[in-house]
């Protein structure tokens, strides 16, 4: 199955998704329109309400409110996007300018706020508690991991203990309330819903893992985003942290420094001395056994062509260059 293939199965579903997205980002106030539709125009993956429209599908849901929550969902995520560019400092995010590098951090932290307010106008319409409960939920912990990361940032004493608890928060989290919501509004059962849930959270992790190895050996052109930007900005990712654990005091010391000071002066050593050290072996078959964890949840789906593109993309995550 080809990535393309993920969202052939649910294509009039994800085109409906879209519409309510260009719906939903009417304001009277024109700036907020415009930064929105920039940033949504953008466009990325969109791997979370693809998530929400296969899990809710592969379990034989088929009323339409499926769709306004997979919208719920991007636009949740689109303002975390919105906001964490302001907090990273980021110039380039899919190929592009950043909302901030193109309007400034005031306007970008404030449409996100604009996002995140209408995704919760949108889950009342939904008209589901244990929804909202959810992804309320989820919203907190979201914003527990992004605080956890920049409480983190240049030291380098930080264990793979603790960013996977950053990245289970920051990320996987968010996966993980797709799936779950999805399998709830879906009436799944109480098996079904948790294994979903657990599927989002171990894919959720193997992506985020992928993500950090891409900073190291990944083409700039290619991911849409500057290579060595986790760098630049001193966190200790998973590459990182394995190098300054298991490799030579030479290689540990040069990663420590780096961590310390941020920046990318030393970008192509490092690189080599994480690729030498093993690191990015490390974080690529952790990547690949919480991909396998996560396909295994699926055994309690039905069979079918949902099912099967949710382990197709499952296994897309981890083999993706970008």
């Amino acid at each position: 199955m080809q990535p393309q293939a993920f969202y052939r199965v649910v294509a009039d579903d994800f085109a409906a998704v879209d519409g309510i997205i260009r719906n939903q980002l009417v304001s009277r106030v024109p700036l907020v329109e415009k930064i929105g539709d920039y940033i949504i125009s953008a466009g990325g993956k969109r791997l979370r309400p693809l998530l929400v429209l296969l899990a809710g599908r592969a379990l034989g849901y088929r009323a339409d409110d499926l769709q306004l929550l997979a919208a719920t969902i991007e636009f949740l995520h689109t303002s975390t996007l919105l906001h964490d560019d302001v907090v990273d400092k980021s110039d380039m995010r899919r190929g592009r300018s950043t909302a901030n590098a193109q309007w400034g951090n005031a306007p970008s932290v404030l449409v996100g706020d604009f996002l995140y307010a209408r995704s919760f106008e949108m889950m009342v319409t939904l008209g589901s508690m244990p929804v909202m409960r959810i992804i309320s939920q989820a919203t907190r912990v979201i914003a527990e991991g992004e605080v956890l990361q920049l409480s983190k940032v240049r030291d380098a004493s930080t264990t793979e203990e603790t960013y996977m608890e950053v990245i289970r928060g920051k990320t996987a989290m968010l996966f993980e309330a797709s799936t779950h919501s999805a399998a709830v509004l879906a009436s799944a059962s109480a098996e079904q819903a948790e294994a979903l849930r657990t599927f989002g959270d171990h894919l959720g992790i193997a992506f985020q893992l992928v993500d950090d190895l891409l900073d190291y050996k990944g083409d700039a052109a290619e991911l849409g985003k500057n290579v060595g930007d986790d760098l630049a900005e001193g966190k200790p990712t998973l590459p990182l942290i394995y190098t300054m654990r298991e490799g030579s005091a030479e290689q540990a010391a040069l990663v420590r420094k780096a961590i310390q000071q941020g920046g990318i002066d030393d970008l192509e050593s490092i690189r080599s001395a994480v690729d030498a050290a093993g690191a990015l072996d490390y974080t690529a078959k952790l990547a690949r056994n919480y991909a396998d964890k996560a396909i295994a949840c699926l055994e309690l789906l039905p069979a079918g062509e949902h099912r099967d593109a949710l382990i197709e993309l499952t296994r897309f995550a981890v083999a993706r260059t970008h």
